[in-house]
């Protein structure tokens, strides 16, 4: 069998037809093109305006975000249909293993208990999700999925990003420092 340009290009179009119908694979190749976030320079800083937040446990207790004053925060919107999620989630998850006695996660996502169950159960995750009881201050209000919020124990967001591998050296140092900040 001769490799011509017309079979390599027939193939390319099979790749991504794979690629768009089969969601395992966009995951994938969206793992592989994931970058570490970006930390806000201190002028660009926004504090949040207010603490007024109500949120429901899917696989926790409910929580009341008053609560998370003066604490390190990881707040990351997502749902189990969407590949840019499924791509970040094992970074996320990794990070929640190692600081989650110094950092309180929060993954929220409008999923019900029953598909956050399943997809938590295949996957072997333990993070701690919510869905909204009442809508989240205005600066962590984002059109699109996967955002994730890094919220310093003043109130500032040092850290809005897309999707992004969050187990990262350059992130961990980052946390480190965040917790140690008075």
């Amino acid at each position: 069998m001769k490799i011509t340009k017309k079979r390599i290009f027939d193939l390319l179009w099979v790749l991504a037809f794979a690629v768009i119908l089969i969601p395992t694979s966009r995951a994938w190749i969206l793992k592989q093109l994931s970058f570490s976030p970006d930390i806000e320079a201190v002028s660009e800083r926004v504090p949040l305006s207010t603490y007024d937040w109500q949120l429901i446990g899917v696989n926790t207790a409910d929580l009341d975000f008053n609560t998370l004053k003066n604490n390190v925060v990881f707040v990351n919107f997502w749902a189990t249909w969407c590949p840019g999620c499924v791509a970040e989630k094992p970074s996320i998850q990794a990070l929640y293993n190692d600081y989650k006695d110094k950092i309180v996660f929060l993954s929220v996502t409008n999923d019900p208990k029953d598909k956050v169950d399943a997809y938590f159960k295949k996957k072997g995750y333990n993070l701690p999700v919510y869905n909204l009881k009442t809508r989240e201050p205005k600066e962590l209000r984002s059109e699109s999925i996967p955002t994730t919020f890094v919220i310093d124990k003043k109130g500032f967001i040092v850290i809005k990003s897309g999707r992004a591998d969050w187990d990262t050296a350059k992130t961990r140092r980052y946390l480190d420092d965040l917790i140690a900040r008075e």
